[in-house]
């Protein structure tokens, strides 16, 4: 059949080559978006053109092929020149010309520099983006979210009379090149150099402000000189140290991962198996700077859900540490004590067991040998998962006994001991007293393997008692009594027995009073190649480890061509054989260098520093410059770096501002995480074993059911749901996912440029919904403020000639603006200004659409307001502003213009709600402009639909006006009840 257009299956790709051997490619369907050969890339304007010479054959699933027509031929070029008298006439303004003409611009007068030389007479005004790792997949439409946001701040603060600092770099270190790198053989820096040219340059095309002449890259030598630097001034005040610690190993990968980098115990990246495995490491103290880290989040405008997950993170906890003594199978106590940790000292005469950790270094001094064999599988099998699915409150508890008991030193009894793996030997002492009454996964345990349950409080609440679960939360203690000992803490409050406990313990020896925190210390080596080179040395000698002089650095990464895992643990740089041998410069031994490299976060702990002073060679930041900067005023990203860049960064900043480097305490005066964005929604069918389609609702009473996507024609919306048009007893699954390339839902922003222009994009991106809210693609969506841009156009350059093109200049005058035109203009700069302050930035759009809807019902358009107007429009849409701009007559760009002032006088309320009375009785209002006349307000009663009934054709005797307050209209008495029916 022969098509004008085509409907094809959504996320489906068409590509098979016609007879001239030209591949054709529809993406993001349902309507055809792009059309390639093997030599030119087409706009998507060229797809029409060419289905029009082609014909469609749809195969199974709604798949197409397309296939030449045998009778048609047609070269490119015919295609081409067609294409170019079209494609202008479609175009609701022509931004193909104008966004490279400004982009250039502004690269070439470099419009956007930040001077080195400051400007103390000016505010600053820092705004930064949590800079990105350029990956080689290059941007998806999520990304420039959060990069338009900062950019409309930055613009606008430019135009109020800020120095302005905004820039961008790229953290370039990371797993990801280095597994490209093993699978490809290509060096990670030329992979790295050239997915960094990719995203400079679509970043560049969705016209950002930034400093370009800031630029700085993690995987310069001359940047991560500094980060080596403050390495070693973490070194020097023992705030980095080597020492032996359980760590997930991925041997796969061949490195060490962290937490947050393994899922359901295989690597996050590339899902390998990852296992426990004890080995030397380097760590930061993190923990020397617990109490700093939360008490200073009291001082910083952040989400406080970002501020809650870093206090959670750190976990800081009051309670005490209690020695309970081993004990033999024969009854007999060893000469080995456990050390429990415990927020509830108040409960220890409930504890009834104690737990291991299965990585405690004391479980094998005295495991029974009969148990022996339980506690190495058991071990082998805790190893083998993450800390996180060790501690899922929902998964179900296991554990095994050790053989041996522990005696509670409060009540005297001998209690079991168990190895469970909901226990981390990362958190407190890596054993804890179980009290089963009160705590819930203690209850679950003792329930599983059957071990006594004691109750130690009472619940004020007495319905908390008889619901027979774990009572957690406090109460009157009761059942907690032992003269022999020397403790009685009966019928006393939880918070005093506690007290009371501690007192005891530490009297009697038993224990001691003790502040814990579940933040551990920062594991910091990683087994790779492509990452900073830590600057120790060991002497072969004696192993003893050394700094390598501040003189040396950078110590710079080897040139390598395998970058395969060892599989022996040791990293990749120790193939590099002549850099690793080497000479320690102070004593003249023979030495080693470290071969493990620091994590992808190190260079990303400090950039926001050396952007105020990226070319220092002598410093890592000038501390005047560092003064004026500091700290960044504005700071957006993604809430899944709350508590490793985030907290990482704050760690690293306080200790600079210890040692004298900055001169604040806190590195982000203000975070904003932006929402994401998510792929269009996809329409899921249910279907049962036969094939037939099935509710969405009745399949889950049917078990697994197999699911089909449904194009969007098929659908409608019933109410609540969606369900297919052809059988509406049907209902779908709607879901929008996360873009992915594996969803194959990523949308390029190159495509969406290419056919709106990045205006309309950076447009749609803030108008799609609050910025901090999560939101759903909609292509077809961004054509509707692509319209608003085109109808700004047109208002203000005209319509376009006969053959699309447009005149040059404008059509405004320069006639003085009438009051109703400022009123407009002034409530117009109110609310963007006051919205882009918000962060507000849709409703900010709203305002702009609303005031080109008003400008459209003028007769004529006064120069002074549509300038105004440019004004605003500029932070969110610049190079059509930068356009309209110089064809109102101005001759550089608009980029440090001052931004428009609301004026209050414009913006005070002109009309009045005015009670009129018929006889003296109130029968309605009208609606009058302040200092309106008796007769107008008389006209306006008498036009009104409900007072005319009382007015029209009545004989009226007299009027009574008191101006702003009321009209009270006296008819004739014969004519008093007329109109009253």
């Amino acid at each position: 059949m022969e098509v004008n257009s085509i409907q094809i299956q959504p996320f489906s790709h068409v590509s098979c080559p016609d007879n001239h051997g030209f591949p054709f490619s529809f993406h993001n369907l349902p309507y055809p978006r792009r059309f390639t050969t093997a030599t030119v890339k087409k706009q998507a304007s060229f797809v029409p053109e060419v289905c029009k010479r082609y014909s469609l054959l749809l195969g199974p699933g709604s798949l197409g092929f397309l296939r030449s027509r045998s009778t048609i031929r047609c070269s490119v070029r015919e295609v081409e020149e067609e294409q170019k008298q079209q494609v202008v006439v479609k175009r609701a303004y022509p931004f193909h010309e104008i966004e490279p003409k400004w982009q250039r611009y502004w690269e070439e007068n470099r419009t956007f520099r930040t001077p080195d030389d400051i400007d103390t007479s000016k505010p600053k005004f820092y705004v930064l983006d949590m800079f990105p790792y350029p990956s080689g997949a290059g941007l998806h439409v999520g990304h420039p979210l959060g990069y338009t946001a900062t950019d409309i701040l930055a613009r606008l603060k430019r135009m109020q009379g800020y120095n302005v600092l905004h820039p961008m770099g790229w953290d370039a270190f990371g797993l990801p090149a280095e597994q490209y790198a093993i699978e490809t053989g290509t060096h990670p820096k030329l992979t790295t150099l050239r997915n960094i040219n990719r995203f400079r340059s679509q970043l560049k095309s969705l016209g950002f402000s930034y400093d370009w002449d800031r630029e700085i890259s993690t995987a310069e030598p001359d940047y991560y000189k500094w980060t080596q630097w403050i390495f070693l001034q973490l070194l020097k005040r023992g705030l980095a140290y080597q020492a032996e610690v359980p760590v997930n190993w991925c041997p796969a990968l061949g490195t060490v991962l962290a937490n947050e980098e393994v899922v359901d115990g295989v690597s996050e990246r590339g899902g390998h198996p990852v296992i426990r495995k004890p080995m030397w490491q380097w760590m930061l103290k993190i923990t020397a700077y617990a109490d700093r880290l939360l008490e200073d989040l009291d001082e910083l405008d952040w989400p406080e859900s970002i501020k809650e997950m870093q206090r959670n993170w750190i976990g800081r906890s009051e309670g005490a540490e209690m020695d309970f003594c081993v004990i033999d199978s024969d009854g007999r106590e060893m000469d080995l004590k456990i050390t429990v940790y415990t927020t509830r000292p108040d409960t220890i005469f409930g504890a009834t067991y104690l737990v291991m950790a299965p990585e405690h270094f004391l479980l094998s001094s005295f495991t029974s040998t009969e148990h022996r064999k339980y506690v190495e599988e058991y071990k082998d099998l805790a190893s083998r998962k993450s800390d996180l699915e060790r501690t899922e409150l929902q998964k179900e508890k296991t554990g095994v006994f050790s053989g041996c008991y522990a005696r509670n030193p409060a009540s005297g009894e001998s209690i079991p001991i168990w190895v469970a793996d909901y226990v981390l030997g990362s958190y407190g002492t890596g054993a804890i007293m179980a009290v089963p009454a009160h705590d819930t996964r203690d209850y679950e345990f003792a329930l599983k393997y059957n071990i006594p349950i004691k109750w130690v409080v009472k619940p004020d609440d007495k319905s908390c008692n008889e619901s027979g679960m774990a009572y957690s939360g406090e109460g009157i203690v009761e059942n907690s009594s032992n003269s022999t000992v020397g403790l009685d803490i009966n019928g006393v409050s939880s918070k005093e027995a506690a007290c009371k406990v501690i007192e005891w313990a530490e009297k009697t020896g038993n224990g001691k009073k003790k502040v814990n925190y579940k933040l551990r210390d920062w594991l910091f080596a990683r087994q790779r190649y492509w990452g900073e080179p830590i600057p120790v040395i060991f002497l072969d000698d004696n192993g003893e480890s050394a700094p390598v002089l501040e003189t040396e650095l950078p110590l710079t990464l080897p040139e390598l061509d395998d970058f395969t895992p060892t599989g022996t643990g040791e990293p990749p740089l120790s193939k590099a054989v002549s850099w690793v041998k080497t000479i320690d410069p102070l004593s003249g031994k023979p030495a080693r260098r470290e071969t493990s490299t620091m994590p992808q976060w190190a260079g990303s702990c400090w950039y926001y520093l050396r952007f105020m002073d990226p070319k220092n060679p002598k410093e890592l930041v000038d501390k005047e410059k560092e003064v004026y900067w500091s700290p960044v005023d504005v700071y957006v990203g993604g809430a899944e770096h709350a508590v490793l860049h985030l907290l990482y960064s704050r760690f690293w900043h306080k200790v600079l501002y210890d040692i004298g480097v900055v001169s604040t305490k806190e590195p982000f005066k203000c975070v904003i995480n932006q929402g994401i964005i998510l792929g269009e929604v996809q329409y899921m069918a249910c279907k049962d074993a036969d094939g037939n389609y099935i509710s969405a609702d009745s399949s889950y009473m049917l078990g697994e059911s197999l699911q089909e996507t449904i194009p969007e024609e098929k659908v409608m919306k019933s109410g609540e749901s969606f369900v297919l048009r052809d059988n509406p007893n049907i209902r779908l699954i709607a879901r929008a996912h996360k873009m992915s390339k594996s969803r194959g839902n990523v949308v390029n922003p190159d495509d969406v440029v290419s056919e709106y222009g990045a205006d309309s994009l950076r447009l749609y991106e803030m108008f799609m919904g609050p910025f901090r809210d999560s939101k759903t693609w909609n292509t077809s969506g961004i054509e509707g403020v692509h319209r608003f841009l085109g109808r700004t156009w047109r208002l203000i350059v005209g319509s376009p000639l006969p053959d699309g093109k447009f005149k040059g200049g404008t059509v405004v005058t320069d006639e003085k603006p009438t009051v109703e035109q400022l009123r407009a203009l002034h409530k117009c700069i109110a609310k963007v200004s006051e919205e882009i302050e918000g962060t507000r930035f849709n409703t900010g759009i709203s305002a702009m659409m609303e005031f080109i809807n008003a400008a459209y019902k003028w007769d004529k358009h006064p120069r002074s307001v549509i300038e105004a107007f440019v004004l605003l429009l500029s932070p969110y849409a610049p190079h059509m502003a930068e356009e309209l701009w110089l064809r109102l007559g101005h001759t550089e760009s608009l980029a440090y213009v001052p931004f428009p002032k609301a004026d209050p006088t414009y913006l005070k309320e002109t009309t009045i709600v005015l009670p009129v009375q018929i006889n003296g009785k109130t029968r309605g209002t009208i609606q009058v402009e302040e200092g309106c006349s008796e007769d107008e307000a008389f006209m306006l009663a008498s036009q009104d639909v409900k007072l005319s009934k009382y007015l029209n054709g009545q004989s009226i005797k007299k009027r009574i006006f008191v101006p702003g307050k009321i009209l009270n209209v006296i008819l004739d008495r014969q004519n008093a009840k007329v109109g009253i029916q």
